[in-house]
């Protein structure tokens, strides 16, 4: 399947390739990026197995993420779109597409992950056939909570995943 791309007014969302690797695991295994999504930074095996899932979802279910860049330079600076991670959550996420949104500590406070969750649900609205999408984020991740809101996702339920709680959004 080809992988849409997609532009913005700072920004490129594309398909992830293989010479992405060393920025995609770098910005996973900081800790500032990590804190919130998984409490510790990834290891280099843990990204490696992102970047194949990322490319997997696309091919199986028609919907994935992308790989964001700045277009002035080209750059790398994270990830948003959509997945089925078949999570052990109640109530359960997988009718539904999840959003998700992460971006390289450079990235942070400037509004690109807000630009670039607008662009993947702009996508989103043209191509899922109108389904609800969810997304889930730890209760401190207070930056994530705003571009949530921002973007139209209205809180709909707590939960635990994984020893923590978090908050379940729908749009």
């Amino acid at each position: 399947m080809d992988i849409p791309v997609i532009e913005t007014q700072r920004l490129i969302l594309r398909g992830h390739r293989l010479e992405d690797f060393e920025a995609l695991a770098a910005m996973w295994a900081d800790p500032q990026v990590a804190r919130f999504i998984m409490g510790t930074p990834a290891t280099r095996e843990e990204s490696w197995a992102r970047l194949l899932r990322y490319a997997g979802h696309w091919r199986l279910l028609g919907f994935g993420f992308w790989a964001v860049e700045l277009k002035a330079g080209a750059s790398f600076i994270g990830d948003v779109g959509f997945a089925n991670w078949q999570r052990q959550i109640t109530p359960s996420l997988d009718a539904m597409p999840e959003s998700g949104w992460v971006f390289s500590s450079t990235a942070h406070g400037r509004g690109i992950a807000t630009e670039a969750v607008q662009a993947a649900l702009a996508w989103a609205d043209r191509h899922l056939d109108g389904q609800t999408t969810t997304c889930i984020i730890g209760v401190d991740n207070l930056a994530s909570i705003r571009v949530a809101k921002k973007t139209g996702y209205q809180e709909y339920a707590r939960a635990q995943f994984k020893g923590k709680e978090v908050i379940q959004l729908r749009r």
